[in-house]
């Protein structure tokens, strides 16, 4: 091993939030193709909440790397869990747009409030991922409260 592979640390993002809606609205925002699009600001192309469902996500290019984002659904739990991967990157590009290779779970839990949300975005590689850690850390902060938002407007 490298001296830099044993620095290397893997770091989580999680965020928590509580809404005062029933899991099913909480859950039709985080699975709604459109809906998605709108809370996280950044279009999708081909999801549905399927195991197994491939689909991307387009954001800023840099340097060698498209800008697209890699998913696949991994595991479905109507109005529980949402998991999939989450893969970008360029091996040319240091910083923004670094190869990235990590997963993102939604857990819903039913509380008296309404519905909690815990997202966990996890396998960021430090210090390869570091710019992706702090933009996305900061990113998910600013979007999930959006996801409760969008879920008071579902019927």
């Amino acid at each position: 091993m490298t001296a830099a592979a044993l620095k290397s640390d893997t770091r989580d993002i999680v965020v928590e939030r509580v809404f005062a809606h029933a899991p099913e609205k909480v859950w039709k925002a985080l699975t709604t193709a459109e809906l998605m699009g709108r809370w996280l600001r950044m279009p999708n192309k081909g999801f549905a909440p399927v195991t197994g469902n491939r689909f991307t996500y387009q954001t800023t290019p840099a340097g060698a790397w498209d800008g697209v984002i890699h998913c696949e659904v991994l595991e479905v739990k109507p109005n529980e869990r949402l998991v999939y991967s989450w893969k970008g990157g360029d091996a040319s590009n240091v910083g923004y747009g670094a190869p990235l290779n990590t997963v993102v779970t939604f857990i819903l839990a039913k509380v008296e409030q309404g519905t909690r949300l815990s997202l966990i975005h996890s396998g960021f590689v430090l210090p390869t991922n570091e710019t992706a850690y702090r933009g996305m850390g900061d990113g998910w902060q600013k979007v999930v409260p959006s996801i409760g938002e969008i879920a008071g407007e579902q019927h």
